[in-house]
């Protein structure tokens, strides 16, 4: 027994060393532009002793005004542009530069700076661009303006029974992973060796990886849904799961924003949750939609858990991602409960299962083309409004300056119901006030 909890204690060591995405990153064509005489990193371990976001920024910033990381990007023409900046034939110092030998090689930084950390990374080399926008591809499978298109698009044109419950997955599943970041407080893989290719979430603890958990719960839940109730081949559906879960998962690492030991983590760890919410998660949702106190409960345990989650660490992005699954869910619960009292959106019969797919004609891909559009441009409005109106109220009630949006939103008592009010409305327009226009318009 000692052998073998030595032996596992020496594979988790093994996959959660930082050397190891450093070497898949450069198997993959990524390439930092390391300074030679770097500061010390960070660990990438466990520090029960860390101060929260504060040292986390700090360190970020030290990075980028020293050089340290992806490289120093100070003196380069267009720093604060991300994305591909194109090829590069010269160095910093105006001489041919090594990756002027290869066409293929482009100088690239990453795709999202975040906006309430002010981190932009630093610049990389990319030789393998295929690779790069594949990994890119899956790793905004994770993000939100993926789920902003993905849950309305199957509710309005596909099946809302699995829209319903694909959603009520993805709330608890994203808040019992970043719940657990926050207890366990790994930090994300040390840079140097590590090349940067994301910054977004750099702020955040990394152990588990949400969005190898999100890239799992999505597609195997969906899995799990429509199988039996759809009529398609179980080899499809289970191949379409994994892939996109792979994807996912091994994007993370490609992005240095993992450990191989954080993805596997968090890719066990949903299956788990997946099994536990099998058996019960039609109960739930029958509840949500005919229960007397669903209202109520549904208020309650989103708002309840959230607060609970902030209580376990100091402000990090991670608490944001928290409120606003948390909030989406409750929206969307509390509209389906409403759509079901007033009968406006109403299941297929059991005795129409299983459901085959229609056709596909020319009328049916213009309407489901103009209900997407016209949908996803109304919950981006409704974004839009209730951030407007959202963050000036909070700042004003709680007496704060309302001329630096990112150092309110850091603020535990803005950014809370900020994220809760915004996304519940956000939730609760796509799944009730939108298919209600659907009607109006003749689109249903």
């Amino acid at each position: 027994m000692a052998n073998f909890v030595k032996t596992f204690v020496q594979i988790c060591n093994y996959l959660q060393d930082p050397e190891l995405v450093a070497r898949f990153q450069h198997f993959c064509g990524v390439e930092g532009t390391f300074p030679d005489t770097p500061n010390a990193p960070d660990s990438g371990v466990s520090e029960p002793d860390r101060p929260g976001l504060r040292k986390r920024v700090q360190q970020g910033a030290q990075s980028s005004d020293a050089g340290v990381g992806n490289g120093a990007a100070g003196d380069g023409p267009t720093p604060q542009v991300n994305g591909m900046l194109g090829d590069d034939t010269t160095g910093p110092d105006g001489s041919p530069s090594a990756a002027a030998a290869d066409s293929e090689t482009t100088i690239a930084k990453p795709l999202r700076r975040n906006s309430l950390t002010g981190d932009t990374g630093q610049e990389f080399l990319i030789h393998n661009k295929f690779l790069f926008y594949l990994f890119t591809f899956g790793t905004e499978l994770g993000n939100e303006m993926f789920f902003i298109i993905f849950f309305p698009f199957v509710l309005w044109n596909i099946d809302a029974l699995v829209s319903r419950r694909l959603i009520v997955v993805w709330a608890w599943n994203l808040f019992v992973g970043q719940s657990t970041k926050d207890m366990i407080r790994w930090s994300r893989p040390a840079s140097p060796p590590v090349v940067k290719v994301e910054v977004f979430y750099n702020s955040e603890y990394s152990m588990p990886s949400t969005h190898a958990m999100t890239g799992t719960a999505l597609p195997f839940c969906l899995f799990m849904l429509t199988y039996g109730r759809w009529q398609y081949p179980f080899l499809l559906g289970f191949c379409v799961a994994l892939s996109w879960s792979v994807l996912v998962c091994v994007s993370r690492v490609y992005m240095g924003m993992h450990s191989v030991l954080e993805v596997i983590t968090g890719f066990l760890y949903t299956l788990l949750i997946l099994a536990f919410f099998q058996p019960i998660l039609g109960k739930i949702d029958n509840y949500y939609m005919m229960g007397s106190y669903a209202p109520l409960m549904i208020v309650v345990s989103h708002v309840g858990f959230g607060l609970v989650a902030f209580s376990l660490d100091s402000w990090s992005t991670s608490r944001g991602d928290t409120a606003q699954a948390l909030g989406t869910g409750a929206g969307a619960a509390l509209a389906s409960h409403i759509n079901y009292q007033l009968g406006l959106q109403l299941d297929p019969p059991l005795s129409s299962l299983p459901l085959t797919l229609p056709s596909l004609g020319v009328s049916l891909v213009l309407r489901s083309m103009l209900r997407f559009f016209i949908g996803v441009a109304v919950l981006l409005v409704t974004r839009m409004i209730m951030k407007a109106v959202t963050i000036p109220y909070l700042c004003r009630l709680f007496g704060l300056p309302m001329d630096d949006v990112r150092q309110a939103r850091q603020q535990m008592k803005v950014e809370l119901p900020y994220r809760y009010i915004v996304y519940s409305v956000v939730g609760f327009s796509c799944a009730c006030f939108v298919p209600l226009l659907f009607k109006i318009l003749g689109l249903a």
